[in-house]
């Protein structure tokens, strides 16, 4: 990996840490009054608005456009679907504790949301083969 890549990386995860204490602390927040999965999406939503500006601007060090944050939902919705499926199954089938879930489940999904934010945020159309 080129050092440039390196770079972007490593703020992807300051952006995802940043992200995931966002969300979590959202949910967390959320939790006392609605079920674990309604305060899951909510959540989302302000985790998906932080991260947009974060990973434009730190990360890929791009301008966000109304475009962009129109299409970034379908990164984050990788997560959601991920987090919500994982801790709906982990929840039920496996009797894991509700507080914590979302957080496993969120961190098992980065590689997924990684890929699909380089995708939307690229500035440049990728290449054609």
């Amino acid at each position: 990996m080129h050092r440039a890549g390196l770079g972007r990386l490593v703020r992807f995860g300051i952006t995802g840490v940043a992200n995931t204490l966002v969300n979590y602390a959202t949910y967390r927040l959320c939790l006392p009054v609605v079920d674990y999965q309604v305060a899951n999406v909510i959540a989302w939503a302000v985790a998906v608005t932080f991260s947009f500006f974060m990973n434009a601007r730190f990360t890929f060090r791009t301008k966000p456009t109304w475009s962009k944050f129109v299409r970034y939902p379908a990164a984050s919705l990788v997560n959601l679907l991920f987090t919500s499926l994982g801790s709906f199954l982990a929840v039920e089938h496996l009797h894991a504790d509700q507080r914590y879930i979302t957080l496993v489940m969120g961190i098992l999904a980065i590689p997924a949301t990684y890929a699909v934010t380089k995708l939307i945020l690229r500035d440049t159309p990728p290449k054609a083969s």
